[in-house]
């Protein structure tokens, strides 16, 4: 059975169930500031972005001019929030440690919170010197660009056609395909809105799971089917 050379992981909504919770504290925000919005359209429009990249979405929609202040407020905001209430997404440390192929993380967070995240649940282990940030690349460039996909797989000496990602939102189907690598989507946390798995293939992605017992199948499946 052929073996990827990587498989990707997001870090938000497919490790740790955490885009909820950040969605949360930037509804209260933007709807404070002037322009109102629940955390669940956060999530379904956003998720996958920075604060900064939402501020930005939603200031050439709504013409509303927002405090860059605003920027750091949401970052301790959330951090505080995720440190007290982040959990892990069922089951995802047994798929992952069932996996034979090398495995990282590529996130639009800060590695900081990446790796506070982790630690609090428990999967810091998993992942320990394999965790990118895309504002820590080399271009600071976020999904959905696909720079950070590309610094990863070119640090660990990955072939991009030969690299699986797992992604919960348009924006990292979108980074993961421009890279050139095949993409899973996930849709098993609690920011999934109806709909979800079906956005996530019209962006590119081949399947998509909600259970990540389903993971290593998947990725049999699809290994074989391109090396067929």
């Amino acid at each position: 059975m052929p073996q990827p050379d990587l498989v990707i992981f997001d870090c938000d909504g497919v490790l740790v169930d955490s885009e909820i919770i950040a969605a949360r504290v930037e509804a209260d925000l933007l709807t404070e500031a002037g322009y109102e919005i629940s955390a669940e359209e956060i999530a379904e429009t956003y998720a996958g972005l920075t604060f900064k990249d939402i501020m930005v979405a939603v200031e050439e929609k709504a013409r509303i001019p927002f405090q860059i202040s605003m920027i750091d407020r949401a970052e301790d905001l959330i951090d505080k929030r995720l440190k007290k209430e982040v959990r892990a997404i069922e089951r995802v440390h047994q798929a992952i440690a069932a996996l034979t192929a090398p495995r990282c993380i590529c996130s639009n967070s800060r590695s900081e919170r990446i790796e506070f995240m982790l630690e609090r649940t428990q999967l810091l282990p998993l992942f320990a010197g394999r965790i990118f940030s895309a504002l820590e690349t080399p271009t600071g460039k976020t999904k959905p660009a696909p720079d950070v996909f590309l610094h990863a797989a070119d640090t660990l000496g990955a072939n991009p056609a030969n690299t699986f990602v797992i992604e919960d939102s348009v924006h990292g189907v979108t980074g993961g395909r421009s890279a050139g690598m095949r993409v899973i989507g996930f849709t098993g946390a609690s920011h999934s809105y109806p709909g979800h798995a079906d956005a996530l293939t019209e962006a590119g992605a081949e399947t998509v799971i909600r259970r990540w017992a389903d993971l290593k199948s998947v990725l049999d499946a699809l290994s074989a089917w391109s090396d067929a």
